[in-house]
Protein backbone atom coordinates (compact mmCIF):
# COMPACT_ATOMS: atom_id res chain seq x y z
CA UNK A 1 0.00 0.00 0.00
CA UNK A 2 1.48 3.62 -1.16
CA UNK A 3 1.77 5.78 2.15
CA UNK A 4 -0.25 9.06 1.60
CA UNK A 5 1.87 12.15 1.60
CA UNK A 6 0.12 15.68 1.04
CA UNK A 7 1.87 18.91 -0.27
CA UNK A 8 2.44 21.92 1.60
CA UNK A 9 -1.02 23.30 -0.04
CA UNK A 10 -3.15 19.97 0.42
CA UNK A 11 -2.90 19.88 4.66
CA UNK A 12 -5.40 21.70 5.09
CA UNK A 13 -7.34 18.83 4.62
CA UNK A 14 -5.37 16.22 5.76
CA UNK A 15 -7.17 15.90 9.46
CA UNK A 16 -10.53 15.48 7.60
CA UNK A 17 -8.75 12.11 6.03
CA UNK A 18 -7.41 11.04 9.04
CA UNK A 19 -11.28 11.38 10.64
CA UNK A 20 -12.66 9.57 7.90
CA UNK A 21 -10.37 6.93 8.03
CA UNK A 22 -10.99 6.91 11.75
CA UNK A 23 -14.85 6.18 11.41
CA UNK A 24 -14.59 4.14 8.99
CA UNK A 25 -12.75 1.87 10.51
CA UNK A 26 -15.28 1.66 13.38
CA UNK A 27 -17.16 -1.75 13.57
CA UNK A 28 -20.55 0.85 13.17
CA UNK A 29 -19.53 4.35 11.22
CA UNK A 30 -22.24 6.89 12.25
CA UNK A 31 -22.92 7.53 8.51
CA UNK A 32 -24.36 10.49 8.83
CA UNK A 33 -21.39 12.24 10.54
CA UNK A 34 -19.46 9.82 7.60
CA UNK A 35 -21.80 11.66 4.90
CA UNK A 36 -20.51 15.24 6.57
CA UNK A 37 -17.05 14.75 6.70
CA UNK A 38 -16.99 13.87 3.22
CA UNK A 39 -18.98 16.60 1.89
CA UNK A 40 -16.88 18.94 4.16
CA UNK A 41 -13.67 17.46 2.38
CA UNK A 42 -15.10 17.39 -0.52
CA UNK A 43 -15.65 20.81 -0.79
CA UNK A 44 -12.18 22.14 0.46
CA UNK A 45 -10.44 19.91 -1.95
CA UNK A 46 -12.60 21.70 -4.70
CA UNK A 47 -11.99 25.42 -3.04
CA UNK A 48 -8.38 24.65 -2.82
CA UNK A 49 -7.94 23.20 -6.54
CA UNK A 50 -9.58 25.69 -7.93
CA UNK A 51 -7.31 28.22 -7.03
CA UNK A 52 -4.08 26.55 -7.85
CA UNK A 53 -1.00 28.60 -9.05
CA UNK A 54 1.36 27.28 -11.88
CA UNK A 55 4.11 26.27 -9.11
CA UNK A 56 1.26 24.32 -6.95
CA UNK A 57 0.14 22.56 -10.43
CA UNK A 58 4.02 21.37 -11.18
CA UNK A 59 4.12 20.49 -7.60
CA UNK A 60 1.51 18.15 -7.81
CA UNK A 61 2.59 16.75 -11.12
CA UNK A 62 5.74 15.54 -9.42
CA UNK A 63 3.15 13.73 -6.61
CA UNK A 64 4.76 10.42 -5.36
CA UNK A 65 0.81 9.17 -5.26
CA UNK A 66 0.06 9.84 -8.47
CA UNK A 67 -0.32 7.08 -10.94
CA UNK A 68 2.68 6.53 -13.54
CA UNK A 69 2.47 4.47 -16.76
CA UNK A 70 2.71 1.57 -15.87
CA UNK A 71 0.09 1.47 -13.76
CA UNK A 72 -2.40 3.07 -16.97
CA UNK A 73 -1.30 0.47 -19.01
CA UNK A 74 -1.60 -2.24 -16.40
CA UNK A 75 -5.00 -0.70 -15.79
CA UNK A 76 -6.29 -0.59 -19.59
CA UNK A 77 -4.34 -4.14 -21.19
CA UNK A 78 -4.35 -6.34 -18.91
CA UNK A 79 -3.02 -8.78 -21.68
CA UNK A 80 0.16 -6.45 -21.94
CA UNK A 81 3.29 -7.63 -23.48
CA UNK A 82 6.64 -5.94 -22.31
CA UNK A 83 9.12 -5.68 -24.64
CA UNK A 84 12.46 -4.96 -23.80
CA UNK A 85 16.03 -4.27 -25.03
CA UNK A 86 17.38 -1.73 -27.97
CA UNK A 87 18.85 -4.28 -29.92
CA UNK A 88 22.56 -2.68 -29.82
CA UNK A 89 23.54 -2.12 -26.28
CA UNK A 90 21.26 -3.13 -22.99
CA UNK A 91 17.49 -2.56 -21.95
CA UNK A 92 16.14 0.48 -20.28
CA UNK A 93 14.11 0.42 -17.34
CA UNK A 94 13.01 4.28 -17.24
CA UNK A 95 10.59 3.45 -20.46
CA UNK A 96 7.80 0.67 -20.57
CA UNK A 97 7.03 -0.49 -24.16
CA UNK A 98 5.49 -3.15 -25.44
CA UNK A 99 1.62 -4.04 -26.82
CA UNK A 100 -1.77 -5.04 -25.51
CA UNK A 101 -5.39 -4.71 -25.98
CA UNK A 102 -6.89 -1.60 -25.57
CA UNK A 103 -10.77 -2.20 -25.25
CA UNK A 104 -11.42 -3.23 -29.00
CA UNK A 105 -8.40 -2.10 -30.39
CA UNK A 106 -4.55 -3.49 -30.28
CA UNK A 107 -2.16 -0.58 -29.70
CA UNK A 108 1.62 -0.34 -28.67
CA UNK A 109 2.24 1.39 -25.26
CA UNK A 110 5.38 3.59 -24.58
CA UNK A 111 5.07 5.30 -21.37
CA UNK A 112 8.59 6.73 -19.25
CA UNK A 113 8.14 4.86 -16.00
CA UNK A 114 9.68 6.47 -12.17
CA UNK A 115 9.77 4.47 -8.91
CA UNK A 116 7.45 4.64 -5.69
CA UNK A 117 10.22 4.60 -3.15
CA UNK A 118 14.51 5.05 -3.88
CA UNK A 119 14.67 1.35 -5.07
CA UNK A 120 12.44 1.51 -7.75
CA UNK A 121 14.06 4.70 -8.46
CA UNK A 122 17.64 3.87 -8.54
CA UNK A 123 16.41 0.65 -11.24
CA UNK A 124 14.03 3.39 -13.55
CA UNK A 125 16.62 6.08 -13.40
CA UNK A 126 14.08 8.45 -11.96
CA UNK A 127 12.30 8.11 -15.30
CA UNK A 128 15.13 9.60 -17.14
CA UNK A 129 15.64 7.91 -20.04
CA UNK A 130 18.81 6.81 -21.72
CA UNK A 131 20.06 6.34 -25.11
CA UNK A 132 18.82 2.76 -25.02
CA UNK A 133 15.63 4.00 -23.80
CA UNK A 134 14.72 5.82 -27.30
CA UNK A 135 16.23 3.30 -29.32
CA UNK A 136 13.97 0.51 -27.87
CA UNK A 137 11.10 2.82 -28.12
CA UNK A 138 11.42 3.70 -31.69
CA UNK A 139 12.22 -0.13 -32.47
CA UNK A 140 9.01 -0.40 -30.77
CA UNK A 141 6.98 1.96 -32.66
CA UNK A 142 8.50 0.48 -35.73
CA UNK A 143 7.15 -3.05 -34.65
CA UNK A 144 3.54 -0.95 -34.43
CA UNK A 145 4.18 0.62 -37.82
CA UNK A 146 4.77 -2.91 -39.85
CA UNK A 147 1.50 -4.64 -37.75
CA UNK A 148 -0.84 -1.14 -38.56
CA UNK A 149 -1.33 -0.20 -34.40
CA UNK A 150 -1.82 3.00 -33.14
CA UNK A 151 0.37 4.36 -30.74
CA UNK A 152 0.01 5.60 -27.43
CA UNK A 153 3.24 7.27 -25.52
CA UNK A 154 2.69 8.35 -21.41
CA UNK A 155 5.31 11.28 -21.04
CA UNK A 156 6.05 11.61 -17.39
CA UNK A 157 9.66 12.45 -17.15
CA UNK A 158 12.42 15.30 -15.28
CA UNK A 159 14.28 14.95 -18.84
CA UNK A 160 16.56 12.95 -20.66
CA UNK A 161 19.61 11.45 -18.68
CA UNK A 162 22.64 13.75 -18.56
CA UNK A 163 25.17 11.04 -17.15
CA UNK A 164 28.88 10.72 -19.31
CA UNK A 165 27.61 7.46 -20.19
CA UNK A 166 24.27 8.45 -22.01
CA UNK A 167 26.83 11.27 -23.64
CA UNK A 168 28.84 8.47 -24.93
CA UNK A 169 26.32 6.05 -26.29
CA UNK A 170 24.69 9.16 -28.42
CA UNK A 171 21.89 10.31 -26.45
CA UNK A 172 21.63 13.79 -28.31
CA UNK A 173 21.35 11.71 -31.62
CA UNK A 174 19.13 9.30 -30.19
CA UNK A 175 16.50 11.81 -29.19
CA UNK A 176 17.34 13.41 -32.59
CA UNK A 177 16.69 10.46 -34.45
CA UNK A 178 13.32 9.01 -32.73
CA UNK A 179 12.33 13.01 -33.75
CA UNK A 180 13.04 12.66 -37.55
CA UNK A 181 11.60 8.65 -37.33
CA UNK A 182 8.44 9.67 -35.07
CA UNK A 183 7.53 12.10 -37.80
CA UNK A 184 7.16 9.81 -40.56
CA UNK A 185 5.26 6.88 -38.55
CA UNK A 186 2.60 5.19 -41.25
CA UNK A 187 0.39 4.96 -37.43
CA UNK A 188 -1.51 6.75 -35.29
CA UNK A 189 0.43 8.87 -32.95
CA UNK A 190 -1.07 9.65 -29.51
CA UNK A 191 1.05 11.40 -26.59
CA UNK A 192 -0.12 11.65 -23.42
CA UNK A 193 1.25 13.76 -20.24
CA UNK A 194 0.26 12.23 -17.20
CA UNK A 195 2.75 13.90 -15.12
CA UNK A 196 5.95 16.20 -16.10
CA UNK A 197 6.98 16.83 -19.73
CA UNK A 198 10.38 18.06 -19.90
CA UNK A 199 12.93 18.74 -22.58
CA UNK A 200 13.84 16.63 -24.95
CA UNK A 201 13.42 13.69 -22.72
CA UNK A 202 9.69 13.96 -23.12
CA UNK A 203 10.13 14.91 -26.76
CA UNK A 204 11.75 12.03 -27.75
CA UNK A 205 8.71 9.73 -27.52
CA UNK A 206 6.22 12.78 -27.79
CA UNK A 207 5.83 13.73 -31.64
CA UNK A 208 2.74 12.85 -32.65
CA UNK A 209 -0.76 13.24 -34.46
CA UNK A 210 -2.50 14.55 -30.60
CA UNK A 211 -1.11 15.91 -27.64
CA UNK A 212 -3.10 15.12 -24.57
CA UNK A 213 -2.21 16.55 -20.89
CA UNK A 214 -3.60 15.31 -17.67
CA UNK A 215 -5.61 18.43 -16.04
CA UNK A 216 -2.12 18.87 -13.34
CA UNK A 217 0.83 18.45 -15.28
CA UNK A 218 3.41 20.49 -17.16
CA UNK A 219 5.32 20.50 -20.31
CA UNK A 220 8.28 22.32 -21.08
CA UNK A 221 11.41 23.16 -23.15
CA UNK A 222 13.21 23.19 -19.17
CA UNK A 223 11.72 22.59 -15.47
CA UNK A 224 11.17 25.68 -13.39
CA UNK A 225 14.12 24.81 -11.82
CA UNK A 226 16.29 24.99 -14.12
CA UNK A 227 14.87 28.01 -15.42
CA UNK A 228 15.24 29.72 -12.26
CA UNK A 229 19.04 28.87 -11.95
CA UNK A 230 19.85 30.30 -15.89
CA UNK A 231 17.77 33.13 -15.67
CA UNK A 232 18.10 34.63 -11.71
CA UNK A 233 21.23 32.48 -10.98
CA UNK A 234 18.56 31.14 -7.62
CA UNK A 235 16.61 27.69 -8.03
CA UNK A 236 14.65 28.62 -5.21
CA UNK A 237 13.27 31.22 -7.45
CA UNK A 238 11.08 28.36 -9.40
CA UNK A 239 7.89 29.61 -8.32
CA UNK A 240 8.46 33.12 -10.12
CA UNK A 241 10.13 31.08 -13.60
CA UNK A 242 7.02 28.61 -13.71
CA UNK A 243 4.70 31.83 -13.85
CA UNK A 244 7.14 33.36 -16.66
CA UNK A 245 7.41 29.53 -18.32
CA UNK A 246 3.32 28.85 -18.45
CA UNK A 247 3.78 25.17 -18.89
CA UNK A 248 0.39 24.28 -17.68
CA UNK A 249 -2.24 22.41 -19.81
CA UNK A 250 -4.31 25.28 -19.56
CA UNK A 251 -1.42 27.48 -20.83
CA UNK A 252 -0.22 25.07 -24.14
CA UNK A 253 -4.12 24.89 -24.95
CA UNK A 254 -4.47 28.43 -25.89
CA UNK A 255 -0.88 28.43 -27.72
CA UNK A 256 -1.87 25.45 -29.62
CA UNK A 257 0.73 22.96 -28.23
CA UNK A 258 -2.19 20.72 -26.32
CA UNK A 259 -4.73 19.54 -28.61
CA UNK A 260 -6.81 18.31 -25.64
CA UNK A 261 -7.07 18.72 -21.06
CA UNK A 262 -7.77 15.47 -19.59
CA UNK A 263 -9.92 16.04 -16.19
CA UNK A 264 -9.23 14.50 -13.45
CA UNK A 265 -11.07 13.69 -10.81
CA UNK A 266 -11.74 16.38 -7.53
CA UNK A 267 -8.15 16.56 -6.45
CA UNK A 268 -5.95 15.10 -8.69
CA UNK A 269 -5.40 11.74 -10.42
CA UNK A 270 -3.76 10.50 -6.85
CA UNK A 271 -7.20 10.33 -5.28
CA UNK A 272 -9.20 8.76 -6.97
CA UNK A 273 -7.15 6.71 -9.72
CA UNK A 274 -9.85 4.27 -11.30
CA UNK A 275 -11.69 7.94 -11.96
CA UNK A 276 -8.79 9.00 -13.65
CA UNK A 277 -8.43 5.94 -15.68
CA UNK A 278 -11.76 6.16 -16.78
CA UNK A 279 -11.24 9.67 -17.97
CA UNK A 280 -8.03 8.63 -19.77
CA UNK A 281 -9.80 6.18 -21.80
CA UNK A 282 -12.74 7.50 -22.53
CA UNK A 283 -10.30 10.68 -24.51
CA UNK A 284 -8.39 7.95 -26.03
CA UNK A 285 -10.54 6.09 -27.45
CA UNK A 286 -12.00 9.33 -28.82
CA UNK A 287 -8.73 10.17 -30.24
CA UNK A 288 -8.04 7.04 -31.86
CA UNK A 289 -11.26 6.49 -33.72
CA UNK A 290 -10.80 9.83 -35.34
CA UNK A 291 -7.32 9.28 -36.65
CA UNK A 292 -8.09 5.32 -37.89
CA UNK A 293 -9.76 6.74 -40.54
CA UNK A 294 -6.66 8.78 -41.82
CA UNK A 295 -4.84 7.58 -44.46
CA UNK A 296 -1.23 6.20 -43.88
CA UNK A 297 0.13 8.51 -46.82
CA UNK A 298 -1.40 11.81 -44.67
CA UNK A 299 0.46 11.20 -41.58
CA UNK A 300 3.96 13.13 -42.24
CA UNK A 301 2.20 15.95 -43.93
CA UNK A 302 0.17 16.07 -41.24
CA UNK A 303 2.47 16.17 -38.70
CA UNK A 304 4.81 18.63 -40.67
CA UNK A 305 1.61 21.51 -40.97
CA UNK A 306 0.65 20.85 -36.73
CA UNK A 307 4.33 21.76 -35.69
CA UNK A 308 4.62 24.55 -38.52
CA UNK A 309 1.92 26.25 -37.04
CA UNK A 310 3.42 26.49 -33.42
CA UNK A 311 5.85 29.03 -34.34
CA UNK A 312 5.17 32.31 -35.81
CA UNK A 313 7.97 34.85 -36.99
CA UNK A 314 7.27 38.41 -38.12
CA UNK A 315 9.40 40.25 -41.06
CA UNK A 316 10.97 43.28 -40.33
CA UNK A 317 12.35 46.25 -43.34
Amino acid sequence: MIQKYYLEFEKPFKSLDEEILELESNHNPDQKLLTKQYNKRSELIKKIYSRLSRWERVQLARHPNRPYSKDYIEFFSPDFIELHGDRYFRDDPAVVSGIGHFDDFKVAWIGQQKGRNTKENLYRNFGMMRPEGYRKAIRVMKIAEKFNLPIISLLDTIGAYPGIGAEERGQGEAIAKNLITMSGIEVPIISVVIGEGASGGALGIGVCDRMLMMENTWYSVISPEGCASILFRDAKRAEDAAEALKPTPKDLLEIGICDRIIEEPNGGAHRDFEASCNSLKNVLLDEIKKLSSVDKKDFLQNRIEKYAALGFFEEIS
